[in-house]
């Protein structure tokens, strides 16, 4: 007997807000798809890196341009146009992005969606002697 599981991004598994924009997790089929919409004016330095403590994305992704325009830029100074209909691979080399003119950005993401826009988790470090014990 098979199992058909069905989803729709209007009611995702999880949303990560950050300014000018979101990013929608669905998990299905042992994967995370990601959808990412963000407004004119958005930039992933400005409006993400702050909430998740980097100057640029190194995720790496495999996604789908929708709708609207935006880029990918590298240390290099090489910038890239994502429009819609292009399939992208971005590797997890540091990089920016923003959107390019006053329409919404809308792309998926099936590589790198679960790491995606994620704060940073604290980790209490223990002390190289163990940790401390008290009585």
């Amino acid at each position: 007997m098979y199992e058909l599981i069905l989803k729709r991004f209007d009611t995702p598994d999880e949303v990560r807000h950050f300014e000018k924009g979101r990013f929608e997790l669905v998990s299905l089929g042992g994967m995370t798809i990601g959808r990412a919409t963000y407004e004119p004016g958005w930039r992933w330095s400005r409006h993400v890196g702050p909430t998740v403590g980097a100057e640029r994305c190194s995720v790496e992704h495999v996604g789908l341009v929708v709708s609207g325009h935006a880029t990918v830029s590298f240390a290099d100074g090489t910038v890239h146009h994502l429009l819609p209909g292009t399939l992208f691979y971005v590797p997890p080399d540091p990089h920016d992005s923003w959107v390019v003119g006053d329409e919404l950005y809308v792309s998926l993401h099936f590589l790198g969606a679960g790491k995606y826009a994620k704060r940073a988790e604290v980790v209490e470090a223990v002390p190289r002697d163990g940790p401390k014990r008290y009585r």
